[in-house]
């Protein structure tokens, strides 16, 4: 398994269906520029911004051996 998530049949159904839509096709794309938008100062002043919102606890550590993609 590659470690990702495995798509419902209702889930692929739904994607299909904005694929089809040519507003929901617009709103996709126009989202998808705007987050490639903006410079890299713009970044660090999110994250600045936002700090206060991340627990002071560090991340589990998860030792694997399965290293396929």
């Amino acid at each position: 398994m590659s470690g990702s998530n495995v798509l419902t049949e209702q889930e692929k159904r739904e994607m299909r269906q904005d694929a089809r839509d040519p507003s929901r096709r617009a709103a996709f794309a126009a989202a998808q520029r705007l987050s490639h938008e903006g410079s890299l100062d713009d970044y660090i002043d999110f994250l600045s911004e936002h700090m206060g919102l991340v627990s002071g606890t560090p991340p589990r550590v998860h030792v694997t051996d399965n290293f396929r993609l």
